[in-house]
């Protein structure tokens, strides 16, 4: 397996670093694949909002989004992390949920994935609602999530139940489990809801259904 591991901190030692870092070493030790990216050290800009890419397949704007979300279109899954700031993910994160092909392209399509959130009060459950909606809207295979109540920018050492959620997380993306549920869900989030919608669009929205047939999402073709 190849995993994707994103940072969404600004901060690349920090108590969100910390647990995605623990992530990637159990991850190895399983023989897996891992590259690790820290949003901060990318240059991917804020999403203009004109839906060009849903036209073309491609975002106008040249710099490391496209790049990334490649990365993660030729791996097995995907490992997301971030802080909590106003009861949500960080700005870096949410730049490039934005930007990243997710949700309307299906970039997750079958792949594995595990989300983690920090933070210091309550918001940090709503961080990870998030990334786990993320992922099940995106076509992944949510395979655990990681929370840690921690305070802010604190070296916070692994709680032994922070260090357990990790190890049955990892556990699951390795051995490749899937959860009916989860996939009976997004099955009627994409039948119900994404699909019409896309194809309410028509040609606005072509390189999107190009991208579907490409992943063998649809065998249709929609006008």
């Amino acid at each position: 397996m190849k995993i994707i591991v994103i940072n969404g901190s600004p901060r690349t030692d920090g108590v969100t670093a910390s647990v995605l870092h623990s992530v990637e070493s159990e991850l190895i030790t399983r023989g897996i694949d891992v590259e690790y990216f820290n949003l901060t050290d990318l240059d991917i800009g804020h999403c203009q909002g004109c839906c060009s890419c849903y036209m073309t397949g491609n975002c106008f704007i040249k710099d490391d989004a496209a790049w990334l979300s490649e990365r993660i279109r030729r791996s097995d899954g995907l490992v997301l992390g971030s802080p909590t700031y106003a009861s949500n993910v960080s700005g870096l994160m949410k730049d490039f949920i934005d930007r990243g092909h997710f949700v309307i392209e299906q970039l997750l399509n079958d792949k594995y994935c595990i989300t983690v959130a920090t933070g210091e009060n309550y918001g940090f459950k709503n961080t990870l609602k998030v990334l786990d909606d993320l992922i099940i809207f995106s076509g992944g295979i949510l395979c655990g999530h990681v929370s840690l109540k921690a305070p802010f920018n604190s070296k916070e050492i692994m709680s032994k139940k922070t260090r357990k959620l990790i190890i049955k997380a990892t556990c699951k993306m390795a051995a490749k489990k899937k959860n009916s549920f989860q996939i009976l869900y997004h099955k009627l989030i994409f039948d119900i809801g994404i699909k019409p919608f896309v194809k309410r669009k028509g040609k606005l929205y072509r390189g999107v259904t190009e991208r579907w047939s490409d992943m063998q999402i649809i065998k249709e073709k929609i006008t």
